[in-house]
């Protein structure tokens, strides 16, 4: 299959010039719930973020794992990401590297091991839609299977 013209190195070069994505998850009665979060992103599109293990999005994705996620810029730049999340398990050799991901964007992120209550979510994407705004509108869209591979 050919490559569109803005192609998958694209996408994921757009989606890290962001150091921050609102995150949407689903509450007990259906209704979205959206949150800015600090998130990383493998060579593999998986999306890293780190937050407490009270907080709404932890709950919503611990009930219901799909979730969205949207990142601006740069310049009049979109990607929605539409996946499911799963809870990190440090133990698990790929899930500590996904972590490494997630430090290596945000070294910080180590201290906050310390937090009570601190836990790391992964996304998988299963759609990407990328839109730009510049000279036009451009929208191309992208897909991945349950494995992970690209569709």
């Amino acid at each position: 299959m050919k490559e569109p013209e803005f192609n998958r190195a694209d996408l994921l070069s757009v989606m890290r010039a962001s150091r921050h994505a609102v995150v949407a998850s689903v509450d007990p009665s259906g209704a979205p719930v959206a949150a800015v979060v600090g998130i990383a992103i493998s060579d593999a599109f998986t999306l890293v973020f780190d937050t407490l293990d009270k907080t709404r999005k932890h709950a919503n994705l611990e009930r219901d794992p799909r979730v969205g996620a949207v990142f601006t810029g740069p310049g009049e730049q979109t990607v929605q990401i539409e996946g499911v999340a799963r809870l990190l398990n440090p133990v698990l050799a790929e899930d500590a590297a996904l972590r490494e991901v997630y430090f290596a964007a945000f070294p910080d992120g180590r201290k906050r091991l310390a937090w009570k209550g601190l836990v790391h979510w992964a996304i998988r994407p299963l759609t990407a839609r990328h839109t730009s705004y510049e000279g036009g509108e451009r929208v191309t869209e992208f897909a991945w299977d349950a494995a992970g591979r690209r569709r």
